[in-house]
């Protein structure tokens, strides 16, 4: 996925014992760094961790969509660089098959007093097994409301920057 970023900075220092070979990321490793998520239509961001702690994951436990981790396969602590993604590599393209009409009538059932359902509103609601969906609202309907069930990334191109601080 290297070949896919289009920045690289390294951080500032030098190891005091540089022949010591710093960790490198591997499938399974435990990872603490600072990621950035953007849309690269508009560099809008979508979550970050740069303002706020760092964030602790283990490559290969679902924490993260499979693209972006295997942007940090061999990264070392101290590395920053920036991934460009396309929507395949990032969350995937959108599924036509994830656009799902719910009756208003269940919606109604299972939905909190005074829940609305308006175009582009990303919403939560409770399934009959007790279970949670989650979609995008894309119209109204007489009967129904549809429903995008695709990830709300899934189709978008992405920025992707990381600041690896440690790995084990």
């Amino acid at each position: 996925m290297n070949d896919s970023h289009f920045s690289s900075d390294s951080a500032a220092g030098t190891p005091a014992n540089s022949d010591q070979a710093k960790p490198t990321v591997v499938a399974d490793s435990f990872v603490t760094l600072h990621y950035r998520i953007r849309l690269a239509d508009n560099d809008q961001v979508i979550v970050s961790t740069f303002e706020d702690k760092p964030a602790t994951i283990q490559l290969g436990a679902g924490q993260l969509a499979e693209g972006l981790e295997s942007c940090l396969l061999g990264m070392q602590a101290g590395q920053r660089e920036i991934f460009a993604l396309t929507p395949a590599q990032g969350y995937g393209e959108k599924n036509p098959d994830l656009y799902r009409p719910v009756t208003k009538a269940l919606l109604m059932r299972y939905a909190e007093e005074g829940t609305t359902f308006e175009p582009g509103e990303f919403v939560h609601f409770p399934a009959p097994d007790g279970t949670q969906f989650a979609g995008t609202v894309v119209e109204e309907r007489e009967d129904t409301y549809l429903f995008d069930f695709n990830h709300p990334l899934s189709g978008r191109p992405l920025k992707f920057e990381v600041q690896m601080i440690g790995v084990l």
